[in-house]
């Protein structure tokens, strides 16, 4: 079993998938693709929503989906800066 996943590393990784799927996608597949909980996930889409890192998309037929920000991209920049650094130096 691999070593458990911080908080940044999930936030990192839910933002990821969004971007992956050109920026917009359904909760169903964040749940699949970042490995949570249904209950974990929601508490991260309230919090990214509320730090203004995701955005609800419009609603279509088939429900809910969900956009990265100017925000949240900014934020997977400057995450991969940061660990790319730490890397560098053998502490990543």
């Amino acid at each position: 079993m691999g070593k458990k996943r911080s908080r940044l590393e999930i936030i990192r990784d839910i933002l990821v998938v969004i971007k992956e799927k050109s920026g917009k996608i359904k909760p169903t597949h964040i749940l699949y693709k970042s490995n949570l909980s249904h209950q974990m996930m929601d508490e991260y889409l309230t919090e990214l929503l509320k730090k203004g890192f995701i955005e609800e998309g419009e609603r279509e037929d088939k429900g809910r989906t969900y956009c990265i920000t100017k925000k949240g991209q900014m934020f997977l920049e400057r995450y991969k800066m940061i660990a790319d650094f730490t890397e560098g130096f053998g502490i990543g």
